[in-house]
């Protein structure tokens, strides 16, 4: 496991920085012209277009075409910063010593001298503003924004310190990302096993001592159903009062709020208190990413939802955390989409969702099922923030080192 590496250990100061333009520091190259008639589907070197730089080729070029435009022509080195010229501008891959090829004038890179590091460089490039098109709608990128674009440059030696520490955040950062993606794919491999497929009785796998079939059960002789409120309240929005709950701020298994949550006047709460949402009931967006859904706990039991399904269980025949765990599986947000109707806009209404079937299995098997993914939702939830906090410190660092 890494950790966080700490910046005293890899920056000095000692030297003021200096302001330089990209141009004064070197020159921008791109490879040879490649035409279509050149390329083929299958080949010996992969040629990579805008639309599939840094993924996958599916165009090539033959082994004899890339060695003379590789001999006669500019071509990158171990280390250089391709960027992408048009479409996502600003892209960057770094170049690692594949043979591969690169479309001319739409991946781009800086040949430059000794005065620039590449691991400085990269770290410039993910904050950089290009000269002349700050607020400008142009989609492309040319040679004269990159050479006119201002940077400010320490010593070489301060740049490569500050390059190998945002080089070690960055494998930190990739290290919990990955363990992120596992852990989600995980998850929905999990969920694939842990419910009936379409014309299944059971699950393919089940905690010890469970063997009945599974029933079917429609939504609404498991729990009342409610809509969240649909009126304009802008006018009763307060800093302080009742917590206001969007369909934006629902996600599969949690809650995440903007940095400044919505609450009502408290009055106007307390005259739609049949609104209000218990501790246990189960949130569902109605538009937008519709289906996914959340349980309400402490610290949202009381809120009202502006537009949202609400589920209250029935506890003895229904648990709040497999309902919801059913709800943000693929097989149920499938069916809602289906189902969904909205010019241009998915909205799941009540009249479809008070028509869900559950997949229903005992109770105490349900509650180990809500328990068991609930838990795993943590984890994930877990190394979620950890990922945001180090994305943030990376951020922050960035804006702070290039003046």
């Amino acid at each position: 496991m890494f950790s966080v590496p700490n910046p005293r250990q890899y920056i000095c100061t000692k030297y003021a920085w200096e302001q330089r333009k990209l141009g004064d520091l070197g020159s921008v190259a791109m490879n040879k012209r490649v035409f279509k008639e050149q390329t083929s589907e299958n080949g010996e070197v992969p040629f990579f277009k805008i639309g599939t730089f840094g993924s996958e080729p599916d165009s090539f070029i033959s082994r004899e075409l890339f060695e003379e435009y590789k001999l006669k022509y500019p071509y990158p080195e171990i280390g250089d910063i391709l960027i992408s010229a048009s479409g996502s501008i600003g892209r960057t891959v770094v170049y690692q010593g594949k043979d591969e090829y690169f479309q001319d004038s739409n991946i781009v890179w800086l040949k430059h001298n000794n005065h620039l590091d590449n691991k400085f460089l990269k770290q410039f490039y993910s904050i950089v503003k290009w000269q002349g098109l700050e607020g400008s709608t142009i989609k492309r990128l040319y040679n004269k924004n990159i050479l006119d674009t201002n940077i400010s440059i320490p010593s070489p030696e301060e740049q490569q310190k500050i390059g190998q520490y945002f080089k070690k955040l960055d494998e930190t950062i990739t290290l919990h990302q990955r363990k992120l993606d596992k852990l989600k794919q995980l998850k929905q491999g999990y969920l694939q096993l842990l419910f009936p497929q379409s014309d299944e009785k059971v699950p393919r796998i089940r905690f010890a001592n469970f063997d009945e079939n599974w029933n079917l059960c429609n939504i609404k002789k498991l729990a009342k159903v409610f809509i969240g409120l649909v009126t304009s309240m802008t006018e009763n929005y307060r800093e302080e009062g009742t917590l206001l709950i969007r369909n934006s701020d629902i996600k599969s298994g949690k809650f995440e709020f903007a940095d400044n949550p919505i609450y009502l006047d408290e009055q106007f709460a307390e005259k739609n208190n049949t609104r209000r949402l218990s501790l246990g009931d189960v949130i569902t967006v109605h538009t937008g990413d519709i289906g996914t859904s959340a349980v309400i706990g402490a610290k949202e039991s009381g809120a009202i939802g502006f537009a949202t399904i609400n589920t209250r269980p029935n506890e003895n025949m229904l648990d709040s955390n497999y309902l919801s765990i059913y709800f943000n599986t693929t097989n149920h947000k499938n069916w809602a989409t289906k189902m969904s109707t909205g010019d241009g806009r998915s909205n799941y209404n009540l009249y479809d969702f008070n028509r869900v079937m559950i997949p229903l299995p005992n109770l105490i098997e349900q509650k180990l099922i809500g328990a068991f993914l609930k838990k795993f939702n943590n984890i994930i939830n877990l190394e979620q923030s950890k990922l945001n906090e180090l994305k943030s410190l990376k951020e922050a660092l960035l804006q702070k080192m290039f003046i």
